[in-house]
């Protein structure tokens, strides 16, 4: 994967954390560095954390798989993308509902947890797609997140829930092209 590619799955990627985190944003009633910092330590390092999880579980069965392996990348992608943008469409999030103010230990543990699962996928998928360098795809990956959701808390504190939704769109339409571009490639057509 060359730079470009990866910095478009990061930023995909990160749409999930980032629109969270405008939530987090939304729930008090003034943001400042250390909630930003939190949020975006929290949700980067578990964004970084799960593709590498995902990366190695992949290479444990890629020898059986090797066939399929692009297919298997692509509707893996294909799948996250479309949930982000079944979710975007969907009801507005709940963070977002509550105005929960909590940055405490638990509440970001789980949300960084909730926000990273299509991570690990995507560290599936690497896995299949070859010629990947984990390490920068991950530091890419959280690095990217980490200064969007930080960004994000301060964004929910001044301008409100109006991008939450458009982020996971568009997180969601880079996630599917990226899946497709894969298997064009692995079918000799790109």
């Amino acid at each position: 994967m060359v730079i470009a590619e990866l910095l478009v799955l990061a930023v995909g990627l990160s749409m999930d954390a980032f629109a969270v985190s405008i939530c987090k944003g939304l729930s008090v009633t003034k943001t400042n560095f250390k909630q930003m910092a939190k949020c975006g330590l929290w949700f980067g390092g578990f964004q970084a954390l799960m593709p590498l999880i995902g990366f190695y579980l992949g290479n444990l069965f890629a020898d059986y798989i090797k066939a399929v392996d692009h297919w298997i990348a692509f509707l893996l992608l294909a799948l996250i993308g479309a949930n982000m943008l079944k979710d975007a469409f969907g009801e507005e999030c709940e963070c977002c509902n509550e105005k929960n103010a909590d940055f405490s230990v638990k509440t970001m543990f789980t949300m960084a947890i909730a926000t990273s699962i299509d991570a690990l996928m995507v560290g599936v998928s690497l896995a299949m797609a070859g010629n990947v360098n984990i390490w920068m795809a991950v530091a890419f990956i959280g690095v990217i997140t980490c200064i969007l959701s930080g960004f994000g808390v301060k964004v929910g504190g001044i301008f409100g829930n109006r991008f939450g939704g458009k982020a996971q769109i568009v997180g969601g339409v880079l996630l599917i092209l990226l899946g497709i571009k894969i298997l064009l490639e692995h079918l000799g057509i790109l």
